[in-house]
């Protein structure tokens, strides 16, 4: 059985400090990964790291962008996800070598994990943790000790023969109460979590699946927002590129192959620039001589 709908719920609990979010992909998921002939376990951990960052992104409380990037000297030298603040994600893994295990440590092997986030107004800030835990899911609770000191545990599920992955967060909510009560009701509600089983996650829907955790807490549901892939390339960031680009070797380029092509690596769309789309770039070589 697949998920109905590709959805982020946000939740609180009442009388208590946490707060927590539930992320369900399928389409999105499948979108990401079809036009790329992943081994299965790069696109097991590259669902993961959809799932998390969707959970990432709506951890923030401005309008903007998150790109979480895991880079290391593994056979997957790269893998990137970029998300914004309407939960529009595309995603892009870089192999060196053939793939046969699965895993972060693996996959990945030693490296470090970026998180860059890029607010609409205001100035971007970046976040480097290493990648010494065992899992993506223990590394991102590492990041938000180090980098936010918040308490905060994720669970990430992926079901990769059904093309669908989840992910769970729940996140201390810092007030006026006393410390120890706060880490009480975290503690406690991270244990209920624990419980979560990937048939569930990927059967049930959110207030189902909620209930089923925490039927004897007070749970507020807030409305769930829908998460789409989407690619952010275009024909005006293709040219804004080949602007930077030599005249001089335009004209070359033009000549050899009569025109200058540029591919995305996220969703493998194909621009084409001839002659007469590049007339403004190729006059300035006109004009030097």
């Amino acid at each position: 059985m697949t998920i109905k709908a590709d959805v982020l719920n946000r939740y609180l609990f009442d009388n208590m400090h946490v707060r927590g979010e539930l992320v369900q992909l399928h389409k999105t998921y499948k979108d990401i990964i079809a036009l790329h002939d992943y081994p299965k376990g790069v696109s097991e951990l590259l669902g993961e790291l959809v799932a998390a960052t969707c959970l990432l992104t709506a951890t923030l409380k401005f309008d903007g962008e998150i790109a979480v990037q895991l880079q290391g000297d593994g056979p997957i030298g790269y893998l990137a996800v970029n998300g914004n603040h309407n939960q529009e994600m595309r995603a892009i893994a870089r192999s060196f070598d053939d793939v046969t295990g699965s895993g972060l440590k693996e996959i990945v092997g030693k490296g470090t994990m970026v998180i860059t986030i890029r607010p609409t107004q205001g100035e971007p800030y970046q976040g480097v943790v290493a990648l010494e835990k065992d899992t993506l899911a223990e590394c991102l609770a590492h990041y938000f000790e180090v980098s936010e000191q918040i308490p905060t545990k994720i669970w990430l599920f992926t079901d990769e023969a059904n093309q669908q992955v989840a992910g769970s967060l729940i996140q201390l909510l810092p007030d006026a109460d006393t410390k120890e009560n706060q880490l009480a009701d975290y503690e406690h509600l991270c244990q209920l979590t624990n419980t979560i089983k990937a048939e569930e996650i990927f059967t049930l829907d959110a207030e189902d699946l909620l209930y089923r955790l925490y039927h004897q807490e007070e749970v507020r549901l807030f409305e769930p927002q829908a998460v789409t892939y989407q690619c952010s390339c275009s024909e005006q960031k293709c040219l804004n590129a080949i602007s930077q680009i030599e005249p001089s070797e335009l004209k070359g380029i033009i000549e050899e192959q009569g025109k200058v092509s540029m591919t995305c690596d996220y969703c493998r769309t194909t621009y084409d620039f001839d002659e007469k789309k590049l007339a403004l770039f190729l006059a300035d070589d006109d004009q030097s001589h």
